[in-house]
């Protein structure tokens, strides 16, 4: 079980409990964009090693490497543009006295391959931007507007990214939405980025896919795995995943 520390909160920000086995939480706020379910996914969806070196991308308020933590003892960079978001991933970070396994890093994913070795890392995980930029996005919230839109990270830029930071046979696991797929695809194979398995998540049995879970090997053979689609909620409306 984690044990909680005492962390300061600023004024909004509450502390959620993210109903796991082993106690962990973590820092949110209404006014920066809060974790959901797709990050849940993409965690126990994500095919990480025990040890060696993970990143997160787009890492947001740092849910998604909090949770990767109770999976392996590898080391983890969390790396967000964000400053508001990277300083409430810090303390969410040591709210589970996660210090020695979790780093969070305030960078630009399109300029951070150049600060570290190329295939520095064994595993990346992100949950981007789904949407392209259009003319209304600069009438929203910022934090929200950088965290939805494509504004600081298109798909080619992250596949461009993650090609130099994977090492050869690394892998690296996405959640999107199934509408961009084969602007996933396309972008992910001009990068050496080979898909291998992808599963579709439906709100329940009869609706269409609402995301998409990917996963892509860095210089891998074209070989993919189609999984069994996740179902959200059952027949009687009630959450199963």
């Amino acid at each position: 079980m984690s044990e909680q520390h005492a962390i300061p909160l600023a004024e909004g920000e509450r502390i959620d409990d993210l109903l796991t086995d082993t106690g962990l939480a973590i820092i949110q706020s209404r006014e920066v964009f809060s974790f959901s379910l797709d990050a849940v996914l993409l965690s126990r969806f994500a095919n990480i090693p025990k040890h060696g070196r993970i990143a997160d991308l787009c890492s947001g308020n740092g849910v998604i490497p909090i949770l990767l933590s109770s999976r392996t003892q590898a080391s983890i960079d969390a790396i967000e543009i964000q400053p508001r978001l990277a300083d409430m991933a810090r303390r969410s970070v040591a709210l589970n006295g996660l210090q020695e396994q979790i780093t969070v890093l305030e960078q630009d994913l399109r300029t951070y391959p150049k600060l570290v070795a190329n295939g520095a890392y064994d595993a990346i995980t992100v949950n981007p931007p789904y949407m392209p930029v259009t003319a209304g996005d600069k009438n929203e919230n910022e934090h929200y507007a950088i965290a939805r839109h494509e504004i600081h990270c298109t798909l080619e830029d992250l596949a461009q990214a993650c090609c130099r930071l994977l090492r050869p046979g690394g892998k690296l696991s996405m959640v999107h939405r199934p509408s961009r797929l084969l602007d996933i695809v396309e972008s992910l194979r001009r990068w050496k980025l080979e898909p291998k398995r992808i599963q579709f998540v439906h709100p329940h049995a009869g609706a269409e896919a609402n995301m998409v879970l990917i996963e892509a090997m860095r210089d891998g053979k074209p070989d993919i795995k189609l999984l069994p689609p996740i179902m959200v909620y059952n027949d009687e409306g009630v959450q199963i995943v």
